[in-house]
């Protein structure tokens, strides 16, 4: 007969050996976001996530990425499972590369998030102006089309332009080293360099140019399967943006030490941003058909695409 103490021991190791086989069990789920991806940087840095998911047994490996189409290109590949956020222009480059995504979650559109920039003393003084000029872009970002949409008001094509292909990081070097003479950014760079080099906005999304809503995407495989984990997910992302919009100061208190700007900058781009996460329905979608023939009228997509092929998770009613 075994005495207390071994019972104490043997129930110990029981348990050990129950936990360590929990962990070995708990799935992982890959998530990939931006710099510029608020509510999950926000949720990744106060541990949100992985509380609420733990009673489902996943776990969280984080992977940033300096843009949204090499987010989108990883899930392609099978390297991450959710995305987390990208503009509305990158799931349309995805699907023309063949990317099985399904939509997960949008933010309402933040027109003034993303702007194409000039120096104070720049001559530029209207859309037309850009004729001949080298404009700095990341390509398949939000402000791509930003810019495609900017350029046809002035009755102008991406051939009346010669376009700097560059991260956000080289494209503001670029930039405030006047080494391109116009740069389309997005926030937190733009209220960043606006701020801090006193660059002017030539155009931003106003007007009708463009929406510029962002969305949060899976694996379409991922979406079929685990639809139990992204109800979670979905619901903090929106209490995550009800929480930036109501505590403007506390949320750019956070943020900035993360993005390693200064609060009042990160407020600022705060002001931009709807953070309005909702569902996505199919009407709400129609603007990414008119971004995919807009490319493919520039002859940046090889073939038209049909936007609505790619799925739609929605999110089970609380």
């Amino acid at each position: 007969m075994l005495s207390r103490r071994g019972l104490m021991v043997t129930a110990a190791a029981l348990l050990g050996a129950l936990a360590a086989s929990r962990a070995e069990a708990a799935e992982t789920l890959r998530i990939g976001y931006q710099k510029s991806s608020t509510l999950i940087a926000l949720l990744k840095t106060n541990g949100e996530l992985e509380k609420v998911l733990a009673p489902l047994d996943i776990k969280i490996s984080w992977h940033e990425f300096s843009s949204g189409l090499p987010l989108l290109e990883a899930i392609n590949i099978g390297s991450i499972d959710f995305g987390a956020d990208v503009a509305d222009t990158v799931p349309v480059f995805a699907q023309a590369a063949g990317a099985k995504l399904a939509y997960v979650a949008e933010e309402a559109a933040s027109p003034s998030a993303q702007a194409i920039l000039v120096a104070t003393s720049s001559p530029l003084k209207a859309l037309a102006d850009l004729k001949g000029r080298k404009i700095a872009v990341t390509k398949g970002a939000g402000s791509h089309y930003l810019l495609l949409a900017a350029l046809a008001k002035a009755g102008l094509t991406f051939k009346d332009i010669t376009p700097a292909y560059l991260p956000p990081a080289d494209g503001r070097t670029a930039f405030v080293s006047n080494n391109v003479e116009a740069w389309v950014a997005w926030d937190p760079f733009l209220s960043s360099t606006i701020r801090q080099s006193g660059a002017r906005v030539l155009a931003d999304g106003s007007e009708g140019l463009a929406s510029y809503k962002r969305y949060y995407l899976a694996s379409a495989d991922y979406a079929a399967k685990h639809g139990d984990a992204l109800n979670v997910i979905y619901s903090k992302l929106v209490e995550t943006g009800r929480w930036v919009k109501a505590n403007p100061a506390a949320a750019a208190s956070q943020l900035a030490a993360l993005w390693g700007i200064d609060a009042a900058t990160v407020e600022e781009a705060n002001s931009h941003r709807s953070y309005q996460v909702g569902a996505v329905t199919a009407a709400g979608l129609s603007e990414q058909q008119k971004i995919a023939d807009a490319f493919l009228a520039e002859r940046v997509l090889p073939a038209k695409l049909d936007t609505s092929a790619l799925a739609i998770w929605t999110p089970k009613a609380p």
